[in-house]
Parts: C-alpha cells; structure tokens; sequence
C-alpha cells in the first residue's frame, strides 16, 4: 500500500465541471470503460476498471483512484469528497497512468510527476518493502518481543502477568456505541438539574431528606423524559407506570456509565461530575434509600470483573498482553516503521480475541468483549503518557540543567527566602533542588496510581457508613466527608517516594477531610490537574529550540533579549523551579507551606502570575493558549 500524501488536483481531458453543467454527456462506450485496462497485468484491477463508473455519483466514467480509501472516481465527486478533513492528505492517482508508475507516485501530484517526486516515490517504495519484510519476520507468538513493551517500569519481564492483573482492577472498561448514546442523556439531565443548588443550603423551612428525595425524582424524571424522546419503544416499555423502583437496574447502569467515563477521561464532566457524586453519595443514606424504594449504586465496570466473569483472566497473562496493549506515539520515526507496529498490535489482538473466547473460556466470552477489554487497558496507557510522562520531563530538564552540589552562576541557584518574590519558605540551593525532585517524584507516583485512587476515592464517597457535614471552609459550603481509604493509599505512595528518594524536605502531612481538603471528591480533582500545568510547559520548553534554531529572527530576538536560547530555556526552568515550589498560593499564612497539598497549591499559583513574567512572549511564540487549553 502506498503512502498517503497531500492530493492534488486532477486534470482531465474528457471531463470537467463545465461539461457536466452545460452539455449531456454520452454514454461512455467499449474504449472508455477499459480505459487503464490494457496497461495492467492484474486480473483484479481489470475487472474493476472495466465497470468504469465512478463510485459516488454512479453514472460517470470513473478517471482517478484513491489509494486510500480503494475506490474509483470521476473528477468532481473525487474534488468533492477529498477536499477537507482527514481526506484531503488522501493520495490519488489517474487512470491513464501505468500501474508500476502510479505506485511510484502515489505520494506525489496526481496529474503527472517531476523526477524529484519520481525519487521521492521510489524512496517511499523501498521503505514500504522495506517495512513488509521486517513484518513478515515477525511473530505475534514471540514474547521476548511484547515483555519489552511494558507501559511502566517493571524490573523483571516476568513480572508483567502479576502487573497486569492488578492493575486490570481498577480500569474501567472503555464505553460501547449504545451506552454513551445513555451517557449523554445523561450529561443532559445533569445540565440542567439543580440538585446542589437545592441541596446544600442551610435551610430550616424543609428537611434535608424530603429535598433530597425530591430533586433524585426530578431527575429521575428528566432522565426518563429524555429516553422516551430519543428512543420511543424503550421508554414506553421502561416507564409506562413511572415506577422508578422498577427500573432500578437501568438508572443504575445510566449511573454508573456517567462514573465509568469520567474515569477515563478527566477532561469530560467537569461540570456534571461532582454533582452527580454528590447525589449518589445523598442516595447512599438509608433514609432517602427507603423513600426511594431503590438504591441508584452499583460497583464500576472494570477489565479484572468482565474478564474474570468471562473465564478469561489469564489473558492478563498472556506474553502477547504488552503488544497488544502498547501505544504506538508516531513522533519522528518513520511511517513504514509505525506500520509495522500497528499491524503488530492488531495481529496480538486478533490472536489474544481468538484464544480466549468462545468455547475455550468458561464463561463463552466474545471478542468483541475481549477486544473492548483489551482497548481499555491501551486508553489507560494513554492516560499514563499524557498526564504521567510530563513529570518524568520536567525530572530530565531539573537534572539537565541544575546540579544540586553547585548553584553558582546565572539562572544556575534554585534558593529562595521567605518573603522574597512572594516565597513562604527558606532553602538553599541543595534543599530546594530536592524539595522540588522529591515533589515531582511524589506527583509522578500519584498519577501512575490514578485509577486506583479514584476507585478508593468513590468508594469513601458512597460509603452508606461514611456521612459528611456542610461546613464553611472559607470557600463556601463544602461537604467535609473521612476519606480511610483514600487517606491510606495516599500515605503508601507517599512513602514509596520517600523509599525513592532516600530523604524528605518539608511536611508529610496529607489533608483529607478537613477545612483545606473537605473531602475524596476535591482531593481527586486536585490531583487530577497536574498535566494541566506540566503538559504546556514541557511542550513550550521542547518548542523553543525548534522554533527559535528555524528562523532568524526569532535567533537574534532570544539573543538580545535573553541572552540566547539555552540562557531563555535556564531562565525558565530556574523560576518555575523556584517559585512553584516556594510556599505560596495559599488563603492564609497558616495554610499551604511545604505539605503535601502545598505544594500543588504553589505550583497554580505560579501559573496565575505567569503572564507578569518576562518570558510569557515566548510562550505564546510557542502556541501556549493557557493551563485549561488543547495541547
């Protein structure tokens, strides 16, 4: 298969948008629709040329042939279709071109190529073949070739099985066609709900519970409007009595679906999301439980329960699981390289689907359930480059650039004093170069346990035992709510970090349940928002050698400004390493320090005063647009 390329144009002399409009067009005859057909030696291509219609419009002779999408088609309906989106970069070829020839350019112009793009035809052929006989060398049954695949650092191969199912227990299983159909119907009752508004407020005109019951109603309601509208049979079948009680089942998967995506995707719910928590969690009580007459919870759908229901847990061991999970990051390689790769992974998946299904498992799982299983645990890998790797980035430039035993020199000493540039610290050089790494570290720790901690986090949440208190914080009314479990996986990695680093700058205190952190839904928030400040910035800072090295201008801009690139680059990392780690951000002077909390605290704080900063010019050279932006 070729490579694709931009197209282009088609030039043609039998037909044109000029003759369609203005003149009938005979009936193509015998030499139009074996037009191309004497050059091929292929039976195949012989038969589909001799059709000669195009395959959109139906009833033009067809004149050029994506390479991408395998289909026939006359000029204007091939300008039609390829002229924007994903299409555009299709790579097309015309019929009157020879098939040897057509696929020595099919990454070159369409309507004849110049010897450069001749050359350059013939490079992308011998890497295709290139990459074609390496895959034929390969074999999905190989597992030295999938043990080196492992999304997080396991010190021996043989690890990966035990890896795996324990972290299969807490990813949620990746949404289907029909259930985020469900999900945003969901969202859309969430919307427009005004259950915390309704809920959490000091009132002593009606009692908490009657509230409580009455808003879980109302959107009871929306949600079962919201199905008879989109789906008429289903709705009239499920609430014909409107009896929620009976239904319990399907508000409890509409629940549940909206927890599970959330999961998997920080980014999504950022408005919906805690309120549906805080009705699950007010469902929760035994009180609103037998007003209701149903419970609305139930546990979160993950890879360990489908497989384990399925008989087929010991896919998690399998030597194929690494490759048929690993995610492929295209970055500079080249394309028959990342070819190679992803037909690796869909032959591992193929493989893995074909072995444990069916007969051969004890439960008669299928492969698509197989198959979803498998592209949830991916999508957590994804979850793990995205909002892990940014840590492991800013490690690398903090020991690039920065040696703990020498901070003399310009931009070169990370020590700061209390009260200077906003600071609520003092450490030296030494201490704040290890204040910041042992920092890094712990957040780097927390994020590749993210899932996991999310799960203990809803578990503290729904706990019927668990109640919470409206309190004032000083940031409003907030439900303080014990989070034990939450707290004690949060005291284990935080002492796997210090196992880590050896020694500890600071406080170790953990808040949780308290006035600073009121309860598991905030803490996971919080914590959740770390790549909302790493990701733009290890993005800029790998931005700005390749953009200011490209153009002159921009050279001479960073040397008369800054002093250079590398000196721009220092000058950066040296106040981001100061003063997001100083202290600061906090409501009072007894708040924020050097906890654990603290210290993410200073680090938006940094990120609110960036555009006073000098340097917030080259930022947006970089293409920054903000901490809640796309990257």
């Amino acid at each position: 298969m070729a490579h694709p390329a931009p197209a282009t144009a088609v030039e043609s002399t039998t037909l044109s948008l000029a003759k369609i409009l203005d003149e009938e067009l005979p009936p193509p005859g015998p030499e139009d629709q074996l037009m191309g057909a004497e050059d091929s030696g292929d039976e195949e291509e012989l038969a589909v040329v001799r059709h000669g219609y195009c395959v959109e419009c139906e009833d033009q002779p067809a004149q050029v042939h994506c390479e991408m999408c395998e289909d026939d088609y006359c000029e204007v309906c091939y300008s039609a279709q390829h002229r924007k989106g994903n299409r555009k970069r299709h790579a097309a070829t015309p019929f009157e071109q020879p098939p040897a020839k057509r696929k020595r350019t099919a990454g070159a112009a369409v309507n004849g190529s110049n010897g450069a793009a001749a050359a350059d035809g013939e490079k992308a052929e011998e890497e295709q073949e290139q990459g074609d006989e390496t895959e034929d060398d390969m074999s999905t049954d190989a597992p030295e070739s999938s043990t080196a695949l492992l999304p997080a650092p396991i010190a021996d191969p043989k690890t990966a099985g035990d890896y795996y199912l324990q972290r299969a227990k807490y990813i949620p299983v990746r949404l289907t066609l029909t259930e985020r159909k469900y999900l945003r119907l969901l969202e859309a009752a969430l919307s427009v709900s005004e259950y915390t508004d309704r809920v959490d407020i000091l009132s002593f005109s009606s009692s908490k519970v009657q509230r409580i019951h009455q808003q879980i109603k109302e959107l009871c309601s929306i949600l079962s409007g919201l199905l008879l509208a989109a789906d008429y049979k289903q709705g009239q079948a499920l609430f014909t009595d409107r009896d929620f009680a009976q239904n319990e089942q399907w508000f409890q998967d509409v629940f549940e679906l909206g927890r599970r995506f959330k999961i998997m995707n920080p980014d999504k719910m950022r408005g919906t999301y805690g309120k549906l928590m805080y009705l699950l969690m007010d469902a929760q009580n035994a009180q609103v439980r037998d007003m209701l007459q149903f419970t609305c919870v139930k546990p979160i759908k993950t890879v360990y329960a489908v497989l384990e229901e399925g008989g087929a847990l010991n896919l998690l061991k399998d030597d194929l699981i690494s490759l048929a999970t690993r995610e492929i990051v295209a970055g500079t390689r080249p394309r028959y390289e990342i070819q190679r790769e992803i037909k690796a992974k869909e032959r591992a998946i193929e493989a893995l689907s074909a072995r444990y299904s069916g007969p051969r498992s004890a439960g008669h799982i299928t492969q698509e359930t197989i198959k979803q299983c498998l592209y949830s645990i991916g999508d957590n890998h994804a979850f793990l480059r995205v909002n892990r790797d940014p840590c492991e980035i800013m490690i690398g430039y903090l020991k690039r650039y920065f040696d703990p035993r020498d901070g003399k020199g310009e931009n070169a000493g990370l020590a700061i004093r209390i009260g200077k540039g906003g600071a609520r610290l003092s450490h030296d050089h030494a201490k704040q170069y290890a204040y910041v790494l042992q920092s890094l570290t712990l957040w780097k720790e927390i994020l590749h346990d993210m899932f996991r901690l999310w799960s203990f986090a809803e578990d503290d949440l729904l706990a019927p035992s668990s109640p919470y208190r409206l309190r004032d914080t000083g940031q409003g009314l907030n439900r303080v709510q014990p989070a034990p479990k939450t707290s004690r996986l949060m005291h284990s990695i935080l002492h796997k970090a210090q196992q880590n680093i050896g020694s500890w700058v600071g406080s170790s205190v953990i808040h949780m349940g308290d006035h600073n952190v009121p309860n598991a839904l905030l803490f996971i928030d919080k914590y959740s928002q770390i790549y909302r400040i790493l990701l733009p910035i290890s993005n800029v800072l790998q931005q700005i050698p390749k953009l200011f090295e490209s153009s002159g201008s921009l050279r001479e801009y960073a040397e008369s400004e800054y002093g250079g690139v590398e000196k721009l680059v220092r000058e950066i990392l040296c106040d981001f390493f100061r003063h997001a780690f100083d202290g600061s951000g906090a409501d009072s002077y007894f708040d924020a320090g050097s906890c654990i909390d603290g210290r993410l605290t200073s680090a938006w704080n940094w990120c609110s005063t960036l555009e006073k900063k000098r340097y917030f010019p080259v930022f947006l050279l970089c293409g920054f647009v903000g901490f809640d932006g796309q990257w």
